[in-house]
């Protein structure tokens, strides 16, 4: 009993699993512990932040005085060719889009009906210079003519008066003497003879009264040719007409251009006014359609950058030539009527004409209804 008291306690029984717990354990006290987050990622992040608002207010910058729209597009002169002269086409000497220089011949009609009224005209010219060439020589001898009448009346009354001198002396001699010295066939033969001189006398001063208005015989001839003077301007008239009239059998280029939309070919038969093709004008311009809140500093002057869908590398400069009195809408064949009960507030477009300066070849221009982008630079 006492040997049992004495011995020592025995040691407790170990679990099975302890000798690993305390090897885990020992492990982790032997690995390093973790670092915390630097501030290297805060720093990169608000270095990207400063570079983004710095861009931001760089785009902001440089865009600030800057009006662009996509709703833009190339405009030009185009006018409808027609001709004024009915008749079949004999000469077509145009191709589609040609360029064709001011008063080149493009289309030619059969001139002979007009070739004839211009022969008939000039033959009713040359007759009425004819006429008139006789009434001025007409003039001419009137002028000798008239005044040697007058003269020669002049002298056949004076003669008259001497032949009425003698008859009326014979008259009285055969009066004065004895009858028995002379007969009654003298006296009657004295008698005849002086009435026959006084009614010559008569008759030579009326001829005498005649002769003597030289002056309105004169413009009575002056008169005749001044008559066929307006005849000869007359019949000029009607050539310069009839020659207008065969100039229409021949359509001319009335400007430097291009020719699209050809629509005539050898042998048609075209009236007046008939549309033969459209003539594009080399002269090229923009027109834009900015909105009513992008107008407020843009003035007339105001630089203008450009780009071309068709051709992206092609950059044109130019400047605002005007701004339409009035927007897109208030000019359409249908202006919007406002008056109603429900109203919806919508932007409204005013175009700008907007001129190229450079960058545009004369010889090869931008084709009309091209979509551009127009950069203009307000103040």
């Amino acid at each position: 009993m006492s040997d049992n008291k004495n011995q020592p306690p025995a040691p407790a029984a170990q679990h099975p699993h302890q000798p690993e717990e305390s090897h885990a354990n020992s492990s982790e006290n032997n690995e390093p512990e973790r670092k915390r987050p630097g501030k290297k990622p805060l720093v990169i992040l608000v270095i990207v932040a400063v570079i983004m608002l710095l861009i931001i207010f760089w785009f902001w910058f440089s865009n600030r005085n800057i009006e662009t729209t996509d709703d833009a597009f190339t405009e030009g002169n185009a006018v409808t060719i027609a001709p004024k002269a009915a008749g079949y086409v004999v000469n077509l000497l145009v191709r589609d889009n040609q360029r064709v220089k001011k008063g080149d011949l493009l289309v030619e009609i059969d001139p002979r009906d007009n070739v004839a009224q211009r022969d008939q005209a000039q033959a009713q010219l040359g007759l009425a210079q004819a006429q008139l060439h006789q009434a001025q020589a007409q003039l001419a001898l009137s002028r000798v003519q008239y005044p040697a009448q007058r003269d020669q009346a002049l002298a056949d009354q004076a003669k008259a008066q001497a032949n009425l001198l003698n008859a009326q002396a014979d008259y009285r001699r055969q009066r004065a003497v004895d009858p028995r010295a002379t007969s009654q066939r003298n006296i009657d033969s004295a008698t005849v003879q002086l009435r026959s001189a006084e009614a010559q006398l008569l008759s030579v001063k009326a001829q005498v009264e005649v002769a003597s208005q030289v002056q309105l015989q004169l413009r009575a001839q002056e008169t005749n040719v001044e008559a066929r003077q307006q005849q000869v301007e007359q019949a000029q008239a009607q050539l310069n007409t009839a020659e207008l009239n065969l100039s229409y059998t021949q359509v001319r280029a009335p400007y430097d251009g291009f020719v699209t939309k050809r629509n005539v070919h050898i042998g048609s038969l075209v009236q007046a006014g008939t549309a033969l093709f459209s003539l594009v004008s080399p002269e090229i311009w923009i027109t834009a359609n900015f909105k009513e809140s992008q107008l407020e500093r843009m003035n007339p002057g105001d630089k203008v950058d450009i780009s071309v869908d068709a051709w992206p590398s092609l950059k044109l400069e130019g400047h605002v030539d005007s701004i339409q009195m009035g927007t897109g809408s208030r000019f359409s064949t249908f202006p919007a009527e406002n008056a109603t009960g429900n109203y919806v507030k919508i932007v409204q477009r005013v175009p700008v004409k907007i001129v190229i300066d450079k960058g545009l070849d004369a010889n090869h221009p931008l084709p009309l209804g091209l979509s551009v982008e127009p950069k203009v630079t307000v103040e």
